[in-house]
């Protein structure tokens, strides 16, 4: 493990005490999920919807839904929102022109 997970796995351990949830961990699996989602909603949306988005997939895990479900469908959602702005900004393509 390199020294930058080492750090996550840790804070996390922190802040989850600090909240007063210590009986929650985040494995690495789970940290590499969280991150790639908060990627693709700061690459693909705008950067504020990165904590945004994982807190929407954190809100949806508390209803009982699995993080590897709720990521998947928020991710789903982030590359769908982000593929339409990319074709709003080409404007139509050859043969879509009226």
């Amino acid at each position: 493990m390199n020294k930058e997970l080492r750090a996550l796995e840790e804070w996390t351990r922190e802040c989850a005490e600090a909240l007063g949830m210590s009986d929650v961990a985040l494995d690495l699996e789970s940290i590499h999920i969280l991150l790639d989602l908060a990627r693709d909603g700061a690459h693909e949306i705008v950067r504020p919807a990165s904590p945004l988005t994982t807190f929407m997939v954190g809100v949806a895990v508390g209803r009982g839904q699995s993080l590897g479900r709720a990521a998947a469908v928020a991710t789903e959602a982030v590359l769908a929102r982000g593929a339409a702005h990319r074709q709003e900004r080409q404007g139509p393509t050859v043969g879509e022109a009226g």
